[in-house]
């Protein structure tokens, strides 16, 4: 399909069902368009740098946006933020160390074992930290309708010739299950490598969403 409709599109993107009939059609190539952000929500609906979809393709056309600190789309001085670092996830480890971003790095550190992640040097391409994917460090759910909440291994229970569960405690001490595939390591022990969005990854139940509308509408006509 050429086109997707608004009432289609993944939740994660936030769009206005009244904002128009149709959504921008990601191009997502390997990956799963599901799992995406097409670069038009990021310049127009969240840094608000384009009004109109005919501003940002102007801004693409120029090439002024930077990946992993390349210039394939040199950004204006203005809109530019220091980024020095990624964190990587690691797949097959061997010789060298494919990683989930269709990177590849000869002779890694033999520590380095699959599902740790890693701390990548975007200007030297080389790897100046990792963390174990072990009991007691802080993950981020990636995938699952767990997707986003932020919590502690607490445990892992493998099975055999089926997939590896992981148990997970928020910071509420709300405990979850999601599988190994979805869990990708943020930081050594609580504290986390990357700045956490608002709420901190702590996903409410529906009673405890109830409860904290009432309150802040009883706040408000207070």
């Amino acid at each position: 399909k050429k086109h997707l409709k608004r009432l289609n599109a993944p939740k994660h993107w936030m769009l206005d069902k009244l904002g128009g009939a149709f959504a921008p059609k990601p191009s997502s190539g390997p990956h799963k368009s599901r799992e995406c952000l097409p670069l038009i929500l990021i310049l127009r609906n969240r840094l608000k740098y384009a009004l109109t979809y005919r501003e940002v393709i102007a801004i693409l056309m120029q090439r002024h946006i930077l990946v992993d600190g390349k210039m394939l789309y040199p950004f204006p001085k203005q809109m530019r933020t220091s980024v020095s670092f990624m964190i990587l996830r690691a797949g097959s480890v061997s010789t060298q160390l494919g990683m989930k971003r269709q990177r590849t790095l000869r002779y890694p550190d033999p520590l380095i074992k699959a599902n740790d992640t890693i701390k990548l040097d975007l200007e030297s391409n080389k790897i100046t930290e990792f963390i174990k994917f072990d009991v007691g460090n802080v993950v981020m759910v990636t995938g699952g309708r767990n997707r986003g909440r932020v919590g502690v291994i607490k445990n892992r229970e493998k099975h055999k010739g089926s997939f590896e569960t992981i148990h997970i405690q928020d910071a509420t001490g709300h405990e979850f299950a999601t599988r190994l595939g979805n869990v990708f390591t943020i930081g050594k022990g609580t504290k986390p490598w990357v700045s956490l969005p608002k709420g901190k990854g702590i996903k409410l139940s529906i009673i405890e969403e109830a409860r904290k509308r009432l309150a802040a509408q009883g706040a408000s006509t207070a």
